[in-house]
Parts: C-alpha cells; sequence; structure tokens
C-alpha cells in the first residue's frame, strides 16, 4: 500500500487473483477502506496476470464497502487479459475504466 497524498492510497497486487491468493487483496482493501481520511482508493493491476471470479469479487465488494463509507475505489493499468475479463463482466466501468468504444483523448497518460 503506497499513500498519494493525505486522502489517498494506491494498492499493487501482483500476479495471479484467484481463490488462493484473494485474501491479501481482501485484507489490503479492508485495511485501505477503514482508514477514516481515505477519500480514493486506486488498485492498480499493471503486475496483475491473472483475474478469477473470486479477485472480480473482492474487487466489487472492495467497490461497494468504499461506495457506503463516502469513498472511491478504482483500478487502472490491467494487462489485457485482466481487462478482458473486466470488460465481459462489464466490471471495468463500474471500477473506473474508459469504456472500450469511447477512445481516449490524445494527453490521456496511465499511472505510472
Amino acid at each position: 500500500m503506497r499513500d498519494t497524498g493525505p486522502d489517498g492510497v494506491v494498492l499493487t497486487p501482483s500476479g495471479e487473483l484467484d481463490m488462493s491468493t484473494v485474501g491479501s487483496l481482501e485484507a489490503a482493501l479492508t485495511a485501505a477502506l477503514n482508514r477514516p481520511d481515505l477519500r480514493e482508493c486506486l488498485v492498480d493491476l499493471a503486475e496483475v496476470s491473472f483475474l478469477d471470479s473470486t479477485g472480480l469479487r473482492a474487487l466489487i465488494e472492495g467497490f461497494s464497502l468504499a461506495r457506503e463509507r463516502g469513498r472511491s475505489l478504482r483500478v487502472a493499468n490491467p494487462q489485457p487479459a485482466v481487462e478482458r475479463v473486466l470488460r465481459i463482466t462489464s466490471v471495468g466501468p463500474l471500477l473506473g475504466l474508459p469504456d472500450a468504444t469511447t477512445p481516449l483523448p490524445p494527453d490521456a497518460r496511465s499511472l505510472g
């Protein structure tokens, strides 16, 4: 977990987010979203190579928890296979991914 300022945090999971590894993401999301000063949680998926239904569930539950608490949770930089799962399930836009049919502006940059 990396602070991005007084009210933001970036989580950087890596490897596969599946049944055997999702617990660490759930714990990190809960810890971040329990911070009283937090306004935004960004999950940088650049190093995540695989996302199954349990990883997807953890992100959706994190989004719901953030919303309940008046905070935001979004994802960034998914690898193609992970982005495909997010888009096929229609979860991508919910978690802040631009709509695949809407072109990005020329000056758009990814988190990096």
